[in-house]
């Protein structure tokens, strides 16, 4: 074999089997429960946002979270609702703010960084985030997750 067909054999491309891009062969579909975490988490980054959820889902996760296999992961979507498409999304959030933030302020940047995070992890449109801000955390107040004695022994 002369050098001018080893080169050329060297450099076949193999051939496509299945045809069409491999990005388009199949579906993938993305649970409500994964959206949830990530725009929980994304929440709880924002400076002014001291917790998430209405104080009885707090303290019903505070219990849940000492019971074992109670997990971290109902933690992390508390105070968060995702309805997912197959390429759009709709949030709604709860979450409690500290005192002496602006709302405003702290409901504007949390969806913004919920949506960054949802879009840029998930490829999907974030259609809506709708906040409710359900409480205040006054400087003196004590944390119902810290302060509640456990009901189990």
């Amino acid at each position: 074999m002369s050098e001018s067909q080893q080169h050329a054999e060297g450099t076949r491309t193999p051939a496509r089997r299945g045809g069409g891009d491999p990005a388009t062969r199949g579906r993938t579909t993305i649970a409500d429960g994964v959206v949830e975490k990530i725009a929980g988490l994304a929440a709880r980054e924002v400076l002014g946002v001291h917790a998430m959820g209405s104080g009885l889902a707090r303290t019903l996760g505070a219990v849940r979270d000492r019971v074992p296999g109670g997990g971290r992961s109902a933690t992390v979507t508390r105070g968060v609702k995702a309805e997912v498409g197959e390429v759009q999304t709709a949030l709604d959030l709860e979450i409690v703010v500290d005192y002496g933030v602006a709302i405003a302020d702290v409901a504007r940047s949390v969806r913004e960084n919920v949506i960054s995070a949802v879009e840029r992890m998930t490829g999907l449109e974030v259609v809506e985030v709708n906040i409710a801000v359900s409480d205040v955390k006054l400087p003196d107040e004590e944390d119902e997750e810290e302060g509640a004695e456990p009901r189990l022994q």
